[in-house]
């Protein structure tokens, strides 16, 4: 019992940007709404779609892991938001509100102890709860490093002009 409270303590700690990670909110407060749309030469997306996309993919896993009825998006393109989108500053704050909701949604799916973190889920093809945790945070991780270097090549370049 307490091994499963460590599990499910370790997995909300990492979920949650902890240890070598950024947190989700600590990026989201040093970012300037200034750069949501900004694009750089070769990067084939702005920061607020990375941040869109964050979403959409950690929105599907959620929803995958708790709805045998759930039907996700065409892959890849249904993971993005359309090519040439641009985000309001309405359209930022909803996308962050959403993204901090479904994190928190998918957190206390993990702390509740009667669901079986290591349980196959019956519609999947051997996901787990578990699995499904961590290929959230990986995920989030990965792309949070994205937008982190993004902002900074960003300010950078806000600051030669």
């Amino acid at each position: 019992m307490a091994q499963d409270r460590e599990l499910r303590d370790h997995l909300l700690y990492l979920l949650r940007g902890g240890g070598a990670h950024i947190s989700f909110d600590d990026f989201i407060a040093g970012f300037s709404i200034d750069l949501i749309n900004r694009e750089l030469e070769g990067v084939p997306y702005t920061p607020w779609q990375v941040l869109e996309h964050m979403r959409i993919t950690q929105w599907d896993i959620l929803q995958f892991s708790r709805d045998a009825n759930h039907v996700s998006p065409k892959f890849p393109e249904g993971y993005w938001p359309a090519a040439g989108v641009r985000a309001d500053v309405e359209m930022w704050n909803e996308t962050v509100r959403s993204f901090r909701s479904d994190l928190q949604a998918l957190a206390e799916l993990l702390d509740n102890p009667a669901i079986d973190l290591f349980a196959e889920l019956s519609h999947g093809q051997g996901q787990t709860v578990f699995r499904e945790a961590l290929l959230v945070a990986d995920h989030n991780a990965y792309h949070l490093g994205t937008l982190a270097l993004l902002k900074r090549v960003l300010d950078n370049t806000e600051s030669k002009h």
